[in-house]
């Protein structure tokens, strides 16, 4: 006689990283991640940084200490991002690896990197490092502002939406 096998269903969540070092939309990036749990999608979202900091206490968040050394952090995300996974960050050359990877980018600004854009937003990057060591007066990035974060808000909401219309952070069969 056969015997009939029992059907586990076991979440594939969305990963979600927060470089989490200065980043200034922590708060932001936990209210969505809550919204999208409370309906359903398995998510866990990822607080790396290179010294403790405070984060909600839920489930859903876990905090991850790395090394003080220089991309510690970068490392960490970069090495575990992939499809189905969210990267916050600042940082351009992470955001090369986590789009070279498969993962949906975005900064604190709300701007997504893309693989389209990517090229352009590091060449800028690099430019502007190197008209600093030349001793060219640059300014530094523009102060954070209330439309930059409902950008974000908008731009993670969309990533979010867009993974899980992709199949992920749904509940996934298993024999």
């Amino acid at each position: 006689m056969k015997q009939a096998q029992r059907l586990v269903v076991v979440p594939s969540p969305i990963l979600l990283f927060v470089d989490a070092d200065a980043c200034p939309v922590k708060q932001e990036v936990y209210r969505v991640a809550e919204r999208f749990v409370r309906r359903g999608t398995a998510l866990k979202v990822i607080v790396v940084s290179n010294s403790p900091i405070a984060v909600p206490r839920a489930d859903f968040i876990e905090r991850v200490v790395v090394g003080a050394g220089m991309d510690e952090a970068d490392n960490y995300i970069a090495e575990r991002a992939g499809p189905g996974s969210v990267v916050v960050t600042a940082d351009v050359p992470l955001a090369a690896r986590a789009v070279k990877a498969g993962a949906e980018t975005i900064a604190p600004n709300g701007k997504a990197f893309t693989e389209d854009a990517i090229g352009m937003a590091l060449a800028t990057r690099n430019l502007m490092s190197d008209l600093r060591s030349a001793g060219a007066i640059t300014t530094g990035p523009k102060p954070f502002e209330a439309a930059d974060r409902s950008r974000f808000l908008s731009g993670l909401d969309a990533a979010l939406m867009r993974l899980t219309r992709a199949g992920f952070g749904q509940a996934q069969p298993q024999a």
